[in-house]
C-alpha cells in the first residue's frame, strides 16, 4: 500500500455498536471519515493503531438541547467550557439553544455574533437553533437561510424578567410562527408548559408561604405539559408544521406525542437523563441544583419513561444542559433559585449505565436515542449518526465494567455544580473522537486543540 493510501487511524477490537447490531470489528479512518470496517485489518497499513479490546465503541452522541450562553453570558457558560464537557462525555456534536444569551438567537445579527464566539473555540461540532419570539417573526427565514437546523418556543416563560432576554410565544404568535416555519421546511421545537397553569398555581404558592421544593414542582403539573402539548398539536395540524417536542417529563405527554405521530403528523419527541435517573424526592436532599421545568416526577413516573424508551416511543435523548454560576442556585427559598441542570458530561455515561448495564436494554437501541435519531431528525444523517463507512469518525469509547464516583474536580463545565457529584457512576467514558481525532481521552483529559466546526 502506497504512504498516501495509509489509514490515519485503525481502532481494533472494539464492541462497535452499529445500527441493528454489536459486533467486534475494526475500524479503519481516512481522512476524518469511516473508510473500512472488518475483522482483523492489517495494522502495517494505519499511521495510528489504538486496541478497544474490552471496550464499547459507540457513535459520538449528538446533543441537540444545550445553552452555552454566548454571546453576553459567557459567565454562566461558554463555548470552550461548555464543549469540553461534551466532549470529556462522549458527544461530538451539539445543537445550541437560543437563549441564554444576550441578545438570543432571534436575529441574524445575534447568530452572527453567536457565531463569532464559538469559532475555534469548540473542543468538538455544533449547530444553532434559532428562535420564536413575539415581534421576530420577520426574522426566521433569514435565521433558516443563514443555516439554523429549526427553531425553538417558549409556551411558559423562560425565566429571566430581562428587557433582552428571550421571550415566551403567545397565541398569536405560535400560529402564525409554524405558518412560515412550515413553509421554510423547518422543525419547531417547543418547551411545552401552560403558562397560565404554571404561572397562577406558582403565585398561589408564593402568596401562601408554600415554598419547598415539593410545593415547586407541584406548581408544575404533569396536566400543564399536556395541556401544551395538545395545543401544539392542534396548531400544527392546522399548519403544517413540523414539531420536536423538548424534555418531555411525563407518560402522558409522550403517549399524546405519539398518538399524533401514528396518525400521520410529523412530530418527534425527547426525554433527558434527569427524568430518568432522578426524582422529585431527590430535589429534598441535592436542593436547587436538581431543580427543572417541567420539574423532576416521582419514581413511578420515571419507571413509565423507561417503560416508554422500551417500547420505542421517545426519538431522542438530549441534556439540556442548562448551567448558571453557583451563586444563582442559592436563594431565600426553592422558587427563587434558577432552574437548569448542568449535567452535559453525564449524559451518556448516565443513560448507557442506567439503560444497559443496570436495565439490559440493548446499546443498539441506546445509542439510536444518543445518536441515530437526532441526526436523522435534524438533517445529519448523511454524515452522523452512526458507524458506518462514508460517514464523520465520531466515536465515543466507552468502558462498561468502570465505576468511579463523580467529584466535582472531573467536571469540565465553567461551574462545577450538578446533581450527579457524589454518584456512582457504572461506566466511563474512556475517549472520544471527533473526525478521526481525539478530542479526550480519560487518563490525559482533553486535546490542546479545538477542532470544533459549524455544522450547517
Amino acid at each position: 500500500m502506497a504512504e498516501q493510501d495509509k489509514l490515519d487511524l485503525l481502532i481494533k477490537n472494539g464492541s462497535v455498536v452499529l445500527r441493528n447490531e454489536v459486533r467486534v470489528l475494526d475500524i479503519g479512518v481516512k481522512a476524518g471519515k469511516i473508510v473500512q470496517l472488518g475483522e482483523a485489518l492489517n495494522s502495517a497499513f494505519a499511521a495510528e493503531v489504538v486496541d478497544a479490546a474490552g471496550l464499547t465503541v459507540m457513535p459520538g452522541m449528538i446533543d441537540v438541547h444545550v445553552h452555552l450562553n454566548e454571546p453576553g453570558l459567557g459567565d454562566w457558560e461558554g463555548f470552550e467550557t461548555g464543549s469540553a464537557a461534551l466532549a470529556a462525555g462522549g458527544c461530538t456534536t451539539y445543537v445550541d439553544m437560543p437563549l441564554n444569551g444576550i441578545p438570543p438567537t432571534v436575529t441574524l445579527s445575534a447568530m452572527e455574533l453567536k457565531l463569532a464566539a464559538a469559532k475555534g473555540r469548540s473542543y468538538v461540532d455544533y449547530a444553532l437553533w434559532g428562535g420564536l419570539v413575539p415581534g421576530k417573526l420577520h426574522e426566521l427565514k433569514r435565521l433558516h437561510e443563514a443555516g439554523v437546523v429549526g427553531f425553538k418556543a417558549f409556551m411558559s416563560s423562560p425565566g429571566d424578567p430581562s428587557e433582552d432576554a428571550f421571550r415566551e410565544v403567545d397565541d398569536y404568535t405560535l400560529l402564525e410562527g409554524m405558518k412560515i416555519i412550515a413553509s421554510l421546511g423547518r422543525v419547531l421545537a417547543l418547551h411545552a408548559e401552560s403558562e397560565p397553569i404554571v404561572a397562577k398555581l406558582g403565585q398561589a404558592a408564593r402568596s401562601e408561604g408554600r415554598l419547598t421544593p415539593s410545593d415547586y414542582v407541584a406548581s408544575r403539573p404533569i396536566i400543564a405539559e399536556l395541556e401544551a402539548i395538545n395545543r401544539a398539536l392542534f396548531y400544527a395540524e392546522q399548519t403544517g408544521c413540523a414539531l420536536h417536542f423538548v424534555h418531555i417529563s411525563s407518560e402522558a405527554g409522550v403517549h399524546a406525542i405519539r398518538q399524533a405521530a401514528e396518525r400521520g403528523m410529523d412530530v418527534t419527541v425527547e426525554t433527558c437523563p434527569h427524568y430518568l435517573t432522578l426524582t422529585a424526592a431527590d430535589l429534598d436532599i441535592k436542593g436547587a441544583v436538581a431543580k427543572c421545568s417541567p420539574p423532576l416526577r416521582d419514581a413511578a413516573e420515571r419507571e413509565k419513561l423507561w417503560a416508554a424508551i422500551e417500547q420505542g416511543l421517545f426519538d431522542m435523548i438530549s441534556s439540556d444542559h442548562s448551567p448558571c454560576p453557583a451563586s444563582m442556585k442559592e436563594a431565600a427559598h426553592f422558587f427563587d433559585a434558577w432552574g437548569g441542570i448542568a449535567g452535559a458530561q453525564s449524559s451518556v455515561e448516565l443513560v448507557i449505565g442506567e439503560g444497559h448495564v443496570k436495565r439490559g436494554l440493548p446499546l443498539t437501541q441506546l445509542s439510536e436515542l444518543l445518536a441515530g435519531g437526532p441526526a436523522r431528525r435534524f438533517g445529519l444523517q448523511d454524515i452522523k449518526g452512526e458507524i458506518r463507512i462514508g460517514l464523520d469518525a465520531d466515536f465515543a469509547i466507552v468502558d462498561l465494567n468502570k465505576r468511579y464516583v463523580l467529584g466535582e474536580e472531573r467536571l469540565y463545565q465553567k461551574h462545577k455544580h450538578s446533581p450527579y457529584i457524589g454518584e456512582e457512576m457504572v461506566c466511563q467514558i474512556n475517549a472520544t473522537y471527533l473526525r478521526g481525532q481525539r478530542v479526550y481521552e480519560e487518563a490525559a483529559g482533553l486535546s490542546e486543540s479545538k477542532r470544533g466546526a459549524w455544522v450547517r
